[in-house]
């Protein structure tokens, strides 16, 4: 094997995240010993690895799921580089998972190179570690204004001779002109790489898109390599908030009487809005992310999710009138949820000199604490109980409890109060809390009652490691039944093919 595929996209969000954990499950179910690698993402959905030194590091979120398909634990290398935007203009940079600058576009430049080359050494080791590496490109790689440098798509083909597979979106229209305008953006020798196109979330007759198919080979010279259909049991790890729609999943119907209607604010710069998946994985709770307080009126629990900018954000919910709408939910006695920098938002006060330089500001004050933003940021994997039930999940915050001795949430497994509980109001900053079977269960019974849900009845089955698996399996089922596997292998073990036709005109 050549141990290399880079899959690019048309456009952000076009499908590259799950067609790479797509090939590494079914690379992993044929015996290949697979992993996952993104040179730089940009996300502020993150989850905490534990290096073998003992330390805490982030890492995307989206790689520790194609992690789980390679069936490997995460690791750092998997992400070398992960930028966490906390504005329009700045983004804090982790390398190997430790935050080491925040960045502008300006002084991103000189940086790159010391980036660059951590992505090329942490590529070459895990090559060496690995019978296939599937790499996953980010954005496209036709941005022509960010060529120069580039280490994530045709730069880090280009560096290791990777055949390169491009997907679109057939959902948002015009996909063979973006498989042709991606090309054709291209310089000659990115092109000779580019061996043939996918396209993802197909509805509708194959027969009618074939003649599509063969015009695009014919005016490239490249295949398309398969056609994945759209499935509704793809929605877990969405690597952007945007990728959701306004309702995550597909909600089963309820075991009860009621539906349990969970209403997710929406942040500007929202946070592994991914803890509220568990939520939406059970049966009768329907999990609408939104920005309207009306639908904050409608709701029977609120969430308030992580955010990158907590103090920012906090300012927006009350710009915006959803500050209001969320004291009028708890003031009604109905639930209200908030998780790590939602959390902070419900305190009394917030004390940011760090992340917002703002000082203290005036929290929601909802919750009796104080919190604190410290230099050094909080980045483990913790365990212990919650509502009398085993939990586990794991921490990313500057922000610290440094006033107040409220009821916890939770404690840890050495009997260390964590997060707030005040009557119908909870916090914690601990992500992934939810995705503990027995605790989802618990707090959801409890906040439909507080709610007046008496008709909803949490289902007693639910596994969540079970729904993520399956999405996994029927990711590798798609790859295993939609693409040419016979061309996934040759490319694999030859690379791109020899003679591929240059098409006009080329990289600027």
């Amino acid at each position: 094997m050549t141990a290399g595929l880079l899959i690019a996209g048309t456009t952000s969000d076009a499908g590259k995240s799950v067609l790479t954990a797509g090939i590494c499950r079914w690379l992993h179910r044929n015996g290949v010993r697979v992993a996952p690698f993104k040179a730089q993402n940009m996300s502020n959905n993150s989850v905490v690895v534990v290096a073998p030194d003992g330390r805490g590091g982030e890492i995307g979120r989206a790689q520790a799921m194609q992690a789980e398909a390679c069936g490997l634990a995460p690791d750092l290398r998997f992400n070398p580089v992960l930028l966490k935007p906390g504005s329009d203009r700045s983004s804090q940079v982790i390398l190997l998972g430790e935050a080491i600058d925040t960045v502008t576009a300006g002084n991103y430049r000189s940086l790159r190179p010391k980036l660059a080359e951590t992505a090329y050494a942490t590529l070459t080791d895990l090559r060496a570690d690995y019978d296939a590496v599937i790499c996953e490109g980010a954005g496209s790689p036709a941005e022509i204004n960010l060529r120069e440098g580039d280490f994530v798509n045709m730069g880090l083909a280009r560096r290791f001779r990777l055949p390169t597979l491009v997907v679109g979106d057939i959902d948002r229209g015009g996909v063979f002109a973006a498989f042709f305008g991606t090309l054709a953006l291209l310089s000659a020798e990115d092109q000779a790489l580019v061996a043939g196109f996918v396209i993802n979330k197909f509805r509708g007759d194959l027969g009618l898109l074939q003649p599509g198919n063969d015009m695009i080979t014919a005016v490239t010279g490249r295949p398309v390599h398969g056609v994945l259909p759209f499935h509704r049991d793809v929605w877990l790890d969405a690597e952007d908030s945007l990728a959701y729609g306004t309702t995550l999943g597909r909600p089963g119907p309820p075991h009860g009487r009621e539906w349990l209607r969970v209403a997710v604010i929406r942040l500007p710069r929202i946070s592994n809005a991914t803890d509220a998946e568990a939520l939406a994985a059970e049966p009768g709770v329907r999990v609408h992310l939104t920005v309207e307080p009306g639908d904050v009126a409608d709701a029977d629990l609120v969430v308030l999710p992580g955010s990158k900018a907590t103090v920012s954000d906090l300012a927006w919910l009350r710009e915006t009138g959803l500050a209001g709408a969320v004291l009028a939910h708890a003031a009604a006695g109905k639930p209200l949820l908030g998780v790590c920098g939602g959390f902070q938002m419900l305190a009394e006060s917030i004390d940011d000199e760090v992340e917002s330089g703002h000082g203290v500001v005036p929290g929601l004050g909802l919750l009796p604490v104080g919190i604190t933003f410290a230099a050094g940021k909080t980045l483990a994997r913790s365990t212990g109980s919650g509502l009398g039930m085993p939990v586990a999940g794991y921490e990313i915050h500057h922000g610290r409890v440094t006033a107040g001795e409220p009821e916890p949430l939770l404690r840890y497994a050495d009997g260390r109060p964590e997060g707030a509980v005040s009557g119908n109001v909870y916090g914690t900053h601990w992500h992934g809390a939810f995705e503990s079977d027995e605790f989802r269960r618990r707090f959801l019974t409890a906040v439909a009652a507080q709610a007046g849900r008496h008709g909803f009845t949490v289902a007693p089955d639910t596994r969540y490691a079970t729904i993520r698996a399956r999405a996994l399996d029927v990711l590798g089922d798609l790859v295993a039944e939609h693409l040419d596997t016979d061309a996934l292998w040759r490319l694999l073990e030859d690379g791109a093919p020899a003679g591929l036709p240059f098409v006009a005109p080329g990289a600027p």
